[in-house]
């Protein structure tokens, strides 16, 4: 039986906004849910996007070597069912980005990214329905500060 997380640990309370992030192809969507999890299942997870949302690859370190594919959603957009017990978190440079991973089987199959602090950043390759989806465009995060203008409509802050 899967059991939803109240997500009332003071690390979920400081995750709140609403900022409207997600990108699209332009045309009028409806939203949808979609589920997904990590390798094991211990974490799962629920988030809201418009039917034609796009994907963002990009090629910073951390992202290149875990081919995380990314869809950033406002957190009111993200639900974690079950598994807040089983994340770690892994936090680098700036320390603003909360890379969170399963304890268990160590995919991030979600995290709270520098470019959007507050919202999630989920990996669409752990979306049960989308796990083949490739990326609709590619971000140039080895050059964060020159290009998080062109995702987020501002400018950068440092490195992670």
């Amino acid at each position: 039986r899967r059991e939803e997380m109240s997500m009332a640990s003071p690390e979920w309370k400081r995750i709140v906004g609403d900022r409207a992030f997600v990108r699209t192809t332009g045309r009028r969507s409806r939203p949808m849910k979609l589920e997904g999890s990590c390798h094991c299942q211990a974490v799962r997870f629920e988030v809201r996007a418009p039917e034609n949302f796009r994907t963002v690859a990009c090629n910073c370190s951390i992202c290149a070597m875990t081919g995380f594919i990314h869809l950033i959603v406002p957190a009111d957009r993200f639900r974690l069912l079950a598994g807040e017990d089983a994340l770690q978190t892994y936090q680098f440079n700036t320390k603003t980005a909360r890379h969170y991973f399963c304890r268990h089987c160590g995919i991030k199959s979600f995290y709270v990214p520098r470019s959007h602090p507050d919202g999630f950043s989920v990996n669409v390759r752990c979306l049960d329905s989308m796990a083949d989806r490739g990326a609709d465009e590619v971000f140039d995060g080895r050059n964060w500060e020159s290009s998080v203008a062109a995702l987020t409509g501002r400018s950068g802050n440092g490195g992670d």
